[in-house]
């Protein structure tokens, strides 16, 4: 897989390392040259110094042929900006962005081409209430601009799901489990996968089967925690 990410900050670098040691090829664009000059001997990835904002620029980085476009800049203007030409000039298959400040997250959709937004400040709140909120669900990811969402429930003593395989839960078709944390370790789930109280099981849904998901996993009408 190639990805492109503009910024080398101290998060652009840091998912460009990690990329690289998983053996991805890595090309990451920054339009300091003083910036490029103390960093490039570290990181050996592809260097493109560039303004990622300009689409000549990105066109002579060779965008059109990544497969993910990480706009990881400390400004979230230039990181929306970025995301609109990776995806409208490049059609690049997936564009995650960066937001710097939470006030600004609405703005990061598919409007502006993203695909995934990541705000650490939310993010954190989500693994916060992850860790305390039992019964409760959490919604920690979005995709496709809210098209789809990552949630989480940690099983109570009462729910409707304990001590059920998945196959009689009647997930709906739109929605599915994806894995279940037990004890620390995580559980691959499948059809005979018997649920258990304190089971973290996070699920991929649709805003359609967000309310049938809970309802199966915690059998009540109160309302999610929006990280």
């Amino acid at each position: 897989m190639k990805v492109a990410i503009a910024g080398a900050g101290n998060v652009g670098t840091f998912i460009a390392s990690d990329l690289k040691a998983a053996g991805h090829e890595v090309l990451l664009l920054e339009k300091n040259r003083d910036l490029v000059a103390r960093m490039r001997p570290s990181i050996d990835v592809e260097w493109f110094i560039a303004d990622a904002c300009e689409v000549n620029s990105l066109h002579e980085a060779g965008l059109a042929d990544v497969d993910v476009m990480v706009a990881a800049t400390g400004d979230d203007e230039d990181n929306l900006v970025i995301s609109l030409l990776a995806k409208q000039e490049f059609a690049v298959p997936r564009v995650v962005a960066r937001v710097n400040h939470p006030k600004n997250e609405w703005l990061f959709n598919e409007t502006w081409g993203v695909d995934v937004s990541v705000s650490t400040p939310h993010l954190l709140t989500a693994l916060i209430e992850e860790a305390v909120s039992v019964g409760s669900l959490v919604r920690l990811l979005e995709f496709e601009g809210g098209e789809a969402q990552l949630i989480e429930v940690t099983l109570a003593d009462d729910s409707p799901a304990r001590d059920r395989p998945l196959s009689e839960l009647g997930v709906p078709r739109d929605a599915t489990i994806v894995a279940v944390v037990r004890g620390g370790h995580v559980v691959v789930p499948r059809g005979d996968t018997v649920l258990q109280a304190g089971d973290e099981v996070l699920a991929l849904t649709t805003p359609g089967s967000e309310e049938a998901v809970k309802a199966i996993l915690i059998g009540d009408a109160s309302p999610p925690t929006t990280a």
